[in-house]
């Protein structure tokens, strides 16, 4: 392990860092779901926006904005990077399946906030991050390009939605990282703006099919997306940010395509093929390397030469 932190402080964010990407995972799987059934993006993101932001209203009350940390810059992407990928993420899943999904969200979001943490917060760029990454990617596109994409084809376009869902998200983990705002505090002030923004645009939006739907689709999505999605999972992530830093703490987002292969099975009927099951070891095997877990000594110093040779 690295001598930034011990090993102590690396179990609990690694422990919250898997409990929110568990969340995230059915998230995934629960609103494929809900597309399937009765419901269409707007109408989830609705019911996200809306139950979070009225249980978070008083603890935004209470604390405010922290405007005087975030600034104009830092609310707008707190608010738009914690609602944008929620918007961005269903309408891909219109297009793509939950395995393409759990790849190009989750799955590459580590890579974007690693790279806007090195460009904003001037987080290192490690030798041991540049391996990680080395190995998540690979298994990231094997998943997506492996089960049935097509160059040109509609899914594409569900591709192309949850790639910006990804950048969305690093803002939003950058921001809060450089405002040194806790997990719920950020995701308090993001669900109580999405709820200001989102919900009179959705009223106005055409083809609702809320108030129509099943209760038990309608409470299965309230409960998912906006109690553990919207809250919950937010809390967790913002604990393992500030414990391991922004890149770090956003590589546990990559284990989400096992996680949610794996949660497709019972939910969806969805079989991973031999190679994704290939591609999900590379993913794990990276982000326990680029999350700063413990590693053999042999490694270590093979890291450690690598770093004293570029400097």
């Amino acid at each position: 392990m690295s001598g930034e932190r011990d090993a102590s402080q690396y179990f609990q964010g690694a422990l919250c860092g898997l409990a929110a990407v568990s969340i995230w995972s059915g998230w995934i799987v629960v609103a494929r779901l809900g597309l399937r059934t009765s419901l269409t993006p707007w109408d989830i993101a609705a019911l996200r926006f809306g139950v979070a932001g009225i249980l978070l209203l008083p603890y935004v009350v209470k604390t405010g904005l922290a405007f005087d940390r975030l600034g104009w810059a830092g609310l707008g992407a707190i608010v738009l990077g914690g609602a944008g990928p929620v918007l961005l993420a269903n309408s891909g899943l219109r297009f793509a399946p939950a395995a393409h999904a759990g790849a190009l969200f989750p799955g590459v979001m580590p890579l974007m906030v690693a790279l806007l943490a090195a460009a904003v917060l001037k987080e290192a760029f490690t030798a041991a991050k540049k391996v990680g990454f080395a190995l998540i990617l690979p298994g990231v596109f094997a998943i997506a390009w492996g089960s049935g994409g097509e160059l040109g084809s509609l899914q594409n376009v569900g591709h192309g939605l949850l790639l910006c869902a990804a950048l969305a998200w690093a803002f939003y983990t950058v921001a809060m990282r450089r405002a040194r705002l806790d997990g719920l505090h950020a995701a308090a002030i993001s669900a109580v703006g999405s709820m200001i923004l989102y919900l009179p645009v959705y009223m106005l939006l055409p083809g609702r099919t809320l108030a129509a739907a099943p209760w038990s689709d309608v409470a299965l999505q309230a409960v998912v997306q906006g109690l553990f999605t919207a809250i919950l999972s937010l809390l967790l992530y913002g604990r393992a940010v500030c414990i391991l830093g922004a890149s770090s703490g956003a590589a546990f987002a990559a284990l989400c395509p096992a996680m949610t292969a794996l949660l497709a099975i019972p939910v969806l009927g969805e079989w991973p093929r031999p190679s994704d099951w290939a591609a999900i070891a590379l993913i794990s095997a990276g982000v326990y390397i680029v999350s700063g877990g413990p590693l053999p000594r042999s490694v270590n110093r093979a890291l450690q030469t690598r770093r004293a040779s570029q400097d």
